[in-house]
């Protein structure tokens, strides 16, 4: 059973590399085999130039081809599993194309695993840890409402001005602020039209406890179901969202301005003339640290008085082992891709896994590559 590992890119190399080392049969494909040969090359020379003919012709029944290319390339790349008898794994959302391939993986006994990265993919296992946590405890009661909050932002260990520094291409980071939300707040449903229309203030249960900026982002109602929420539960809150450092709003005032008028292809230029500029000024210096924080939480009140109420709260930085977004990104993922070679993860499309030996053993492994990793009780004690 071979890796087909397609994509170098920053937050690929961990897991790529981890992998490699692991002694799987691993083969890199990548646009550039310059790139991937700095990347990976002291460990393997299977490196080939990404192309869709190619991959193709090497791909086996059995084997699982990993896209870490951009997004656009996660069907295609799926549907030639479907043809060839593989597994499939990205770190990305699913998208509605790859989630309508969910039958035809399935009867054919496939794993296509999706989501197992930061986030998504860490907050996941978080929150299938704290439901678990929940039902175990004894205080569910359909009478209860709960306030389920997950935010995770990468962040400069070090704040500029800007607050806020950029690992790669800033283009994603901008399109994302011209994308609607809906959550939960106060037992209703929210639509949003824009992130700084619901920038609220959130304070990170860290041992130096920490106040962000956070906002929501995408579309959170469909992780109800997906995180084992009960549908008797009443919902007062149910938000996956954003954190930034503080000042971001302030900082940021002027591009929020102008992100709000931009339309058409005219816009789109637009942000692709923003995105260079930032990534001129903004982005990280060679060897200096950045920093992820996330926080997923749900807390239980019955008549008004909290019954239930924990944080999984983790704080990582840049170190000897490189960035902290990358080895958060792509190690998780190299988790889920032994896991689906191993037969542990189910046929058909799916999120991180919710099993929840797998959910330990993911998360024993993220507690390794942070430096914080806590499971905080708000009433303890």
């Amino acid at each position: 059973m071979t890796i087909h590992w397609c994509g170098t890119g920053l937050s690929a190399i961990p897991g790529l590399r981890r992998l490699i080392g692991a002694g799987h049969e691993v083969t890199v494909w990548n646009r550039s085999i310059g790139k991937a040969q700095d990347a990976v090359g002291d460990l393997t020379q299977r490196i080939q130039a990404f192309d869709m003919d190619a991959l193709t012709a090497e791909v086996q029944a059995g084997d699982i081809v990993v896209s870490m290319l951009p997004g656009d390339w996660h069907v295609p790349l799926a549907e030639l599993c479907l043809t060839k008898g593989a597994h499939f794994a990205s770190s990305s959302y699913i998208a509605p194309e790859m989630r309508a391939l969910h039958a035809r993986a399935e009867a054919a006994g496939l794993t296509f695993v999706n989501e197992i990265g930061l986030d998504p993919g860490i907050d996941h296992l978080m929150a299938h840890a704290l439901i678990a946590d929940y039902r175990a405890s004894g205080e569910v009661d359909p009478e209860n409402d709960l306030t389920f909050l997950s935010y995770c932002g990468g962040i400069p260990k070090h704040p500029n001005a800007f607050r806020y520094k950029f690992s790669w291409s800033p283009l994603g980071v901008l399109k994302a602020l011209r994308s609607p939300s809906r959550s939960i707040r106060d037992h209703a449903e929210l639509r949003v039209d824009r992130p700084w229309d619901a920038i609220s203030s959130y304070s990170a249960p860290l041992p130096a406890p920490e106040t962000f900026e956070v906002y929501p982002n995408r579309d959170s109602l469909p992780f109800i179901e997906d995180y084992g929420f009960d549908p008797n539960w009443r919902i007062k809150e149910f938000v996956r969202g954003t954190l930034r450092l503080n000042g971001w709003t302030e900082a940021w005032a002027d591009v929020f301005k102008e992100v709000e008028t931009l339309q058409g292809p005219e816009g789109d230029a637009r942000l692709r003339e923003m995105s260079d500029t930032f990534w001129g000024e903004h982005a990280y210096d060679e060897g200096e640290p950045d920093r992820v924080v996330m926080c997923v939480s749900l807390k239980a009140e019955r008549d008004g008085a909290t019954v239930w109420h924990k944080t999984y709260v983790m704080d990582a930085w840049g170190d000897e082992r490189g960035t902290a977004m990358a080895r958060l990104v792509s190690i998780p993922l190299s988790m889920a891709i032994e896991s689906a070679l191993a037969g542990e993860l189910p046929a058909g499309v799916s999120p991180a896994p919710h099993d929840p030996a797998l959910v330990d053993r993911y998360l024993a492994e993220v507690r390794r590559l942070a430096q914080h990793v806590e499971l905080v009780d708000h009433l303890a004690g």
